[in-house]
């Protein structure tokens, strides 16, 4: 191993202090931040929040301090239908409501990986893996399927946002104390050989006291409900006694069978034209399997840019925090100029950053417009989930180039898909590891 000696650093710091534009660069960088001096002002002039397709959307949602942006952006892209179909001026559905059942499922989700993991050492990989995170906010396009389908959805009037659900903070770690205590009884009954009776017994009850968590900390949520609204011509309107399915087969109505999620993952280990799913990545036991179509970006973009041409916004996921600044709402490549600010080339390849844990997924938003320039995008509406005081009132841009290099998933409908795609993505999946950056929550 080579030591670093006192020589060495006093040749660096000699050099450093003889170059006059790394001088200049220090005091800028020391007073004003990295980000603020290497903010490059041109990115926003070429990134103008005007687009050929634009969608309509109501207001902008506030996911507010949790991390539930993949529950927001799915509920969002129903939101625009119904305030469509309904005349609606604005119109939530209940992030709460999702965000309750989705913890309560995760629990149970985790009770049994750690079960199927109960024969494995506790520094074994995949128990480590388990018992770092329990549980999150995050999620995927599939397993936000698995609750709708079950558990349907509310209107935010219904189960309003609560304190715990906008800043998650204390809930996720009591909740997590919980699981990973009751991991450790879990473990202990399988080695000491009790009855399945038994050890089913003992989840059930760890599952009544997570259940009566979330009730303390986010509200009970409703069984039956009364819908009341005026449309945008002042018409009053009530429907009465409805139930969280029966809501959204009728103001929803969507077939989320009929939705693919596609990825963009250019890495050798995962050729395109081929689906994928991830080991212990999942909600609701029972529920759908995650499972994914791995295709090129130019035809991703095409299948996202086809849905937006029929009127229909898209789930996508990025990794949000890469090239962009969050109050001026662009998302592009040349945001900072990083490379010339510490005269250091800080490139690498989309495969390189996902192989070596540079950049995921990390967090889901909605393409509600594009910009198509002689038949090229150029660059994308986004409508974010950070409330309106960010970007163009919540509407983020980003650049065509931004997309390419940080964007990893999208969710599509299958008549968007070739016969030769819809068929590679109905193949048996191949199987990635549980820590595989495909598997990150948004």
């Amino acid at each position: 191993m080579a030591e670093i000696t006192n020589e060495l650093t006093a040749k660096f710091a000699a050099e450093f202090k003889e170059n006059e534009k790394q001088q200049a660069v220090q005091n800028a960088v020391v007073k004003n931040g990295i980000t603020n001096s290497a903010e490059n002002i041109v990115a926003q002039s070429n990134n103008v929040p005007v687009f050929s397709i634009d969608l309509k959307t109501g207001n902008v949602s506030n996911q507010k301090q949790s991390g539930r942006c993949w529950m927001f952006a799915a509920l969002n892209t129903f939101r625009h239908k119904i305030l469509d179909n309904f005349d609606l001026k604005d119109f939530e559905l209940s992030q709460n409501y999702t965000n309750f059942w989705d913890k309560y499922e995760k629990s149970n989700y985790f009770y049994e990986n750690i079960l199927a993991t109960a024969d494995q050492e506790v520094t074994s990989r995949k128990v480590a893996f388990l018992l770092e995170t329990p549980q999150q906010d995050g999620g995927q396009w599939d397993m936000m399927v698995s609750l709708f389908d079950k558990y349907g959805v509310v209107p935010k009037a219904a189960m309003p946002e609560s304190s715990n659900s906008s800043n998650s903070r204390d809930l996720n770690n009591y909740l997590n104390k919980k699981l990973r205590k009751d991991a450790a009884i879990l473990r202990q009954l399988v080695a000491d050989g009790a009855s399945e009776n038994d050890i089913q017994a003992s989840r059930e009850d760890m599952l009544q006291e997570v259940y009566n968590i979330l009730a303390i900390s986010l509200g009970t949520p409703p069984t039956t409900f009364d819908f009341e609204y005026r449309d945008e011509n002042k018409e009053y309107h009530i429907d009465r006694d409805l139930t969280p399915k029966s809501f959204y087969d009728k103001y929803v109505g969507v077939d989320l069978n009929n939705y693919v999620p596609i990825i963009n993952a250019p890495t050798e280990d995962k050729p395109y034209n081929q689906s994928y799913t991830v080991e212990m990545l999942g909600n609701v036991v029972g529920g759908k399997q995650v499972k994914y179509l791995n295709l090129d970006m130019d035809t991703f973009k095409k299948l996202a840019i086809a849905q937006l041409e029929q009127g229909e916004s898209v789930w996508f996921g990025c990794d949000v925090g890469q090239s962009s600044n969050r109050q001026n709402g662009i998302m592009s490549l040349d945001t900072y100029d990083m490379n010339e600010l510490f005269d250091i080339d800080f490139t690498t390849t989309k495969a390189q950053r996902l192989d070596y844990g540079e950049s995921l997924m990390t967090h889901a938003m909605v393409l509600t417009g594009v910009d198509i320039v002689d038949d090229q995008s150029t660059k994308w509406k986004v409508e974010n989930s950070w409330g309106d005081k960010v970007g163009d009132k919540g509407f983020f841009v980003a650049s065509d180039a931004w997309m390419d290099e940080y964007t990893y998933q999208i969710a599509v409908r299958k008549d968007l898909l070739t016969a030769e795609q819809l068929k590679a993505y109905e193949k048996e999946p191949t199987v990635l590891a549980p820590w595989d950056p495909m598997g990150a929550l948004a």
